[in-house]
């Protein structure tokens, strides 16, 4: 009987985001939004709980996570990533302070203490990789020029995760300077250890996993990304950075092969992974925290959008590129979630769960908008402030600076 119930359940949840995106398609939107808010909508305190399918339904969506940073991951190379880290990593400070601080300060003005101001301050900082990862797909901006710059600062931000994680941890803890930092050694050290292979040993693992049968190359892949995936979070490093560098270690035809063969599997499981963060959401433990979630939302939206802005125009992008940077690193997801999570578990400060929650879900709502909207908004308001001058969006500010072109053509394997 709970077979079968479990079959109802997540057919029809299946069934629904399949007429969701179908309803967004013809509306020319991007499908997230909605899909949080049927999540919303069945789940805790919804309109109808669905208990039979929610332990397959957390797996899913942390197969989603890890498949679409996988996926992103494929359009790049090991080269690519190493010099846009070098190159963009102040941006990665820029991104911290403009985005933790006021996480910190609203946690202290609200009078929950200084661990509290550390865990909220990672709330606000961190984008969603995978929120974002979707949105760049569904748009079709994979292959733009300020594509890069925004995933330097993902690939920095998620790198982060690996000192801030074991902080936060010990810090909620309150274990001792020593233990701290002994874990704090560990999920760096892995990280460096998976980012070094990727980048030395690239083209050995693509041979390894390369094949000519397109089942065994999707099991070994697969196979491969999830197992890497899985010591880096058991290690205190985030699974969605193991997945990533697994598909920057993929290359050539492998890349290509595994492209066509995941992203049917990425598009399913990563509309379950939207769901599931509705679905764990009561709707009624937003409203008392909702002014100062949409305070908060407001404040790093701005400063997200400025992050992006400033770290395009110092990689010499185009104007218009600079405004879809920003907009697109506005949404917040996983990560947001997880430190709250940690945060509640740890009883330092009840509020912060809902609150966090709420903010979530507003700027994951917003992002997809202000991915897609907030150039041409940018280059509205140019125009009103001066109808007769330049638009905006069709010039550079500084000499050398790239005009929005599209990106050069990319190989068989989809990378530029």
């Amino acid at each position: 009987m709970h077979s079968a119930l479990f079959l109802m359940e997540f057919g029809a949840i299946i069934l629904g985001l399949g007429l969701l995106g179908r309803v967004a398609g013809r509306l020319k939107f991007s499908p997230i939004p909605l899909y949080l808010l049927a999540g919303l909508a069945f789940g805790t305190g919804g309109l109808l709980p669905l208990p039979a399918s929610e332990e397959f339904v957390a797996i899913g969506a942390e197969i989603g996570v890890i498949l679409l940073l996988l996926m992103l991951g494929l359009e790049y190379t090991a080269s690519d990533l190493v010099s846009n880290l070098k190159t963009q990593y102040p941006a990665g400070l820029v991104d911290f302070t403009l985005n933790a601080v006021p996480g910190a300060v609203a946690a202290l003005l609200m009078g929950w203490g200084p661990v509290a101001a550390v865990v909220l301050a990672g709330v606000t900082w961190i984008s969603s990789s995978g929120v974002i990862a979707k949105v760049m797909g569904d748009l079709g901006r994979v292959g733009n020029r300020e594509t890069p710059v925004i995933l330097s600062i993902l690939v920095l931000e998620d790198l982060a995760m690996a000192v801030y994680l074991p902080i936060i941890t010990a810090l909620l803890a309150g274990v001792s300077l020593a233990a701290g930092s002994a874990t704090l050694a560990i999920a760096l050290g892995v990280a460096g250890a998976v980012l070094f292979v990727a980048v030395r040993y690239g083209r050995h693992i693509s041979r390894f996993v390369s094949s000519d049968d397109p089942e065994k190359l999707l099991l070994v892949v697969l196979g491969l990304t999830l197992l890497v995936a899985g010591i880096a979070q058991q290690l205190q490093v985030s699974a969605a950075v193991g997945a990533f560098l697994v598909g920057i270690a993929l290359s050539g035809e492998v890349a290509e092969g595994t492209h066509t063969l995941l992203s049917p599997l990425r598009d399913l499981f990563a509309a379950v992974f939207f769901v599931f963060f509705g679905l764990h959401t009561d709707p009624a433990s937003i409203p008392p925290v909702l002014l100062p979630a949409l305070a908060l939302a407001l404040v790093t939206t701005c400063t997200k959008i400025a992050t992006g802005y400033w770290a395009a125009k110092r990689a010499g992008v185009g104007i218009k590129g600079r405004w879809r940077a920003g907009g697109t690193l506005v949404a917040r997801g996983e990560f947001s979630i997880v430190i709250a999570g940690l945060a509640v578990t740890a009883g330092i400060e009840p509020a912060i769960g809902p609150l966090a929650t709420a903010y979530v879900l507003i700027l994951v709502v917003i992002g997809p908008l202000t991915a897609r909207y907030t150039e041409p908004a940018a280059a509205w308001i140019s125009r009103r402030r001066n109808p007769s001058g330049p638009l905006l969006t069709g010039l550079p500010t500084q000499p050398g600076s790239r005009e929005d072109i599209p990106a050069p053509a990319q190989d068989p394997a989809g990378r530029a």
